[in-house]
């Protein structure tokens, strides 16, 4: 009886979705959504992909936004055979900087429950973007949910 409650409360809780007021307070700002295509975006990507050690260092430091933008690249998604070549080359030669992206995405509450309300997934992260210093684009390898 003791080793079942001692398991009940080592086991972490269910994870509960926040609810969009909850989320805004916590971000603290807009988010937007759009789809693009891979071909539409690539010059952007490839950009933003070549600047991820810089990306990481201001994710790392973000407290506050104005905007968050999160860009769908749903034909990039691995349920579509993932980005296309260009794009795929360019994430194998930063695999350990875009690693370390995510986990200061994930670490940033802000950013975090950002993607996390428009259903993305850390690893769905392809690169982070800075337009000026309280826009933030996130390029994601994802369909938009619904």
């Amino acid at each position: 009886m003791v080793l079942t409650a001692f398991t009940a409360l080592a086991s972490p809780a269910a994870a509960q979705s926040l609810d969009d007021t909850t989320v805004k307070s916590i971000v603290g700002s807009g988010i937007s959504e759009e789809e693009k295509t891979a071909a539409d975006e690539q010059a952007k990507v490839l950009a933003a992909i070549d600047t991820t050690a810089e990306a990481t260092s201001m994710v790392r430091k973000t407290s506050s936004v104005d905007h968050v933008d999160i860009v769908f690249l749903a034909d990039t998604a691995r349920s579509e055979g993932g980005p296309p070549p260009e794009i795929a080359k360019k994430i194998e030669q930063h695999r350990d900087e875009i690693a370390l992206l995510r986990q200061e995405v994930e670490a940033n509450a802000l950013l975090y429950h950002a993607i996390d309300s428009k259903r993305v997934l850390v690893a769905d992260v392809l690169a982070v973007a800075f337009d000026g210093p309280k826009k933030i684009i996130v390029y994601a390898a994802a369909k938009p949910a619904g």
